[in-house]
């Protein structure tokens, strides 16, 4: 049943019945190889994902960030009750928690942590750690932990540090006094007393992200281990250099300044948006918000949420890390997903072999 969840999920199934559908068309060989002997019915796979627990499912970042998706039902755990006001009427906002291994070109998601209707992204953190530190802790994957505000405070630093990793936090008035004191000593700053610069294009449009870095000789009670402070401005011109928006992100550090460079703090913080690119990824080419396929059951949209992060994982990991050339490393998502959808339904035993002579026939099916 998950084998062809994830199968719908990695080749664009935007539905239950369509992962039924994409069941029904597979070629033989790829039932023998994903052990999918039959067309697998809608109803039935809707049954087997809503009698899981979401903890059933772990699969073990750096950088953690919130992200809800709203669905018409609600309860008391998974589900956190709230009203639409274009609707008038009762929704469940489900949320997770996603960790995204940022130090990674790809991207993966190695963790997701269901949110309780009871908590919050601040209550939550230290859970997250834990959970993280659990299934990765002696594996030494990752020593600097990124959050966004959400998670920012005294307590939860304390945390990570109690850990022996470091943290970066970004601030924001939520956090008064470091943010106060962060734009006191980092805001005046100008372009030409930036630590770091780096320029690029979007859509026509040049983004200058500047770094302006401070040690810390002093810190507010409760954040002795605080080191570095730092603040992002990313300035956009349009295609004839007039600024047409400009932004200036605070942070906070228990790394010190001279753990990395510059241009290696830039690139952390540049990094630590990643995670935000994941959850992009996830409501644009895997339609997460569009289509969450259930919706009158939370605990079960929470269940198809954390395969849609492994289905996602498995795709950032082929287009990042296997696809050599840098054209395929760069193809849209939707594309590579046909091409998985496409071959599901026209593999054969014996891929074609073009030009080689080699044999490529599928190896069997693990026992």
């Amino acid at each position: 049943m998950l084998a062809s969840a994830l199968l719908g999920m990695v080749a664009g199934s935007r539905s239950l019945r369509e992962v039924e559908q994409l069941t029904a068309e597979l070629t033989p060989a790829l039932r023998t190889k994903l052990g999918i002997p039959r067309r697998v019915p809608d109803t039935t796979l809707r049954d087997a994902l809503s009698s899981l627990e979401p903890d059933g499912l772990p699969f073990g970042v750096v950088s953690l960030d919130g992200k809800a998706t709203s669905v018409p039902a609600a309860d008391d755990f998974f589900a956190q009750r709230q009203t639409a006001t274009a609707e008038a009427r009762l929704l469940g906002l489900v949320r997770t928690v996603t960790a995204t291994l940022t130090s990674s070109t790809a991207r993966p998601v190695i963790d997701v942590v269901p949110i309780p209707a009871s908590t919050n992204e601040m209550g939550m953190f230290q859970r997250c750690l834990s959970a993280l530190m659990g299934t990765y802790g002696r594996s030494d994957l990752f020593r600097l932990v990124t959050y966004d505000a959400g998670a920012c405070s005294r307590e939860n630093a304390r945390a990570v540090r109690d850990l022996g990793l470091h943290y970066l936090f970004a601030v924001k008035s939520t956090q008064p006094s470091l943010h106060t004191e962060a734009a006191r000593w980092l805001g005046s700053l100008e372009p030409d007393q930036a630590a770091a610069t780096s320029t690029d294009l979007d859509h026509g449009r040049s983004v200058v992200r500047r770094i302006y870095l401070g040690e810390a000789l002093a810190a507010p009670e409760g954040w002795e281990h605080l080191r570095t402070v730092l603040r992002v401005e990313v300035e956009t011109l349009d295609s004839k250099g007039v600024r047409v928006a400009n932004d200036n992100r605070y942070f906070v550090s228990s790394l010190p300044r001279s753990r990395l460079t510059d241009a290696e703090w830039l690139l952390v913080v540049r990094r630590h948006w990643g995670v935000e690119t994941a959850h992009q990824l996830l409501d644009g080419a895997l339609a997460e918000d569009a289509h969450p396929w259930i919706e009158q059951n939370p605990r079960a949209t929470v269940v198809v949420m954390v395969l849609r992060r492994i289905a996602y994982t498995l795709l950032a990991l082929w287009r990042g890390v296997t696809l050599r050339s840098e054209q395929q490393r760069t193809r849209p998502w939707r594309e590579l997903m046909h091409d998985i959808w496409l071959g599901a339904v026209q593999a054969t035993a014996q891929f074609p072999c073009g030009s080689s002579s080699r044999d490529r026939r599928l190896p069997p099916a693990p026992a």
